[in-house]
């Protein structure tokens, strides 16, 4: 299978590309390399996904040609991984976020219609939701109030995914993932940031009463899901992606405190704007159409990550 693949040099992107690369797939991949964090850690990943066989481009989805010229060679799945992510800068800078997300996932679609591509894997997010109190979330639970730009963006990707299917026949998957995590992690992510500063001995912000939670998915899991949409896409469908167990602030930092074996330093903060309180995936409808099912608990995964950190920092 060809697949075209935008993120390729991200955090989920290049993990993506390597179960692809794996099992024979052809992939080419499309990135900015952009500053959003260190730009030579997507270098490395690119790097690594090239030596195992994909092909990578260096390109903007803001730029209409960037995005008509990287698909001009045609492909059998198009993954769109590729945004502007984070809650909290997007507060910052929502014409960037609008401008990336929106306006760049416009390009992708268009695009394909250009070219008579038919196949979409698309990232959306558990941050669409916002602060709904009904748990789990589910795919049919209506969907109006986000709390951040990011999620708005994130909600109005849905609807042209829909509208492009309606007008276009374009088939679609949108997955909503549920707070990834693992090894190579972005360094700005929760999870990351804090085994970074409980290995120094630094402070750990720690924001609100510890309550908040969220449903955290190992990368694998993740990956897993992705592959899965990308043999089985069609139809119009919103699909959530996530770990199936809810973890606290307060547990996620005993968890790692374990997995270290060192004390964390809490520095107490109030919440965050944009922040929302919860999230928990009801993943019924991932098992039914993608067989999909996480494997990986929060203490063994979080157990993997601080590994591959010491590991990373030794070499």
């Amino acid at each position: 299978m060809r697949v075209f693949l935008t993120g390729a040099a991200g955090f989920i992107g290049s993990h993506v590309a390597r179960a692809l690369l794996a099992r024979g797939d052809s992939v080419v991949g499309f990135d900015d390399f952009n500053d959003f964090y260190d730009p030579a850690i997507k270098r490395r990943n690119a790097s690594e996904i090239t030596a195992l066989g994909a092909r990578m481009i260096e390109g903007d989805l803001r730029k209409k040609l960037d995005v008509e010229k990287a698909l001009g060679q045609g492909c059998d799945v198009v993954v769109n991984l590729a945004a502007r992510a984070g809650v909290r800068p997007s507060l910052e800078n929502p014409e960037l976020y609008a401008d990336t997300n929106v306006k760049g996932t416009i390009h992708v679609l268009e695009a394909m219609r250009a070219r008579g591509l038919r196949k979409l894997v698309h990232a959306s997010s558990s941050s669409v939701y916002g602060g709904q109190e009904k748990v789990p979330f589910s795919e049919s639970d209506p969907i109006n109030r986000p709390w951040s730009p990011y999620a708005a963006t994130k909600r109005a990707n849905e609807l042209y995914l829909q509208t492009y299917h309606h007008l276009y026949g374009i088939e679609s998957h949108a997955l909503r993932f549920f707070t990834v995590y693992g090894p190579s992690q972005r360094p700005d992510l929760a999870i990351m940031k804090f085994i970074q500063l409980i290995e120094a001995g630094r402070e750990v912000p720690f924001y609100g009463d510890g309550k908040s939670g969220r449903d955290y998915t190992y990368i694998d899991d993740i990956v897993q899901g992705v592959v899965s949409s990308i043999d089985r896409v069609s139809g119009c469908e919103i699909i959530n992606l996530g770990g199936d167990e809810p973890v606290t602030l307060t547990q996620m930092v005993q968890t790692i405190e374990q997995a270290t074996g060192k004390k964390a330093t809490l520095k107490h903060l109030p919440d965050q704007p944009g922040d929302v309180p919860r999230t928990m995936a009801d993943i019924s409808k991932a098992r039914r159409l993608l067989g999909y099912e996480p494997k990986t608990n929060f203490a063994q995964g979080v157990a993997k990550q601080v590994e591959w950190w010491r590991s990373f920092n030794a070499g």
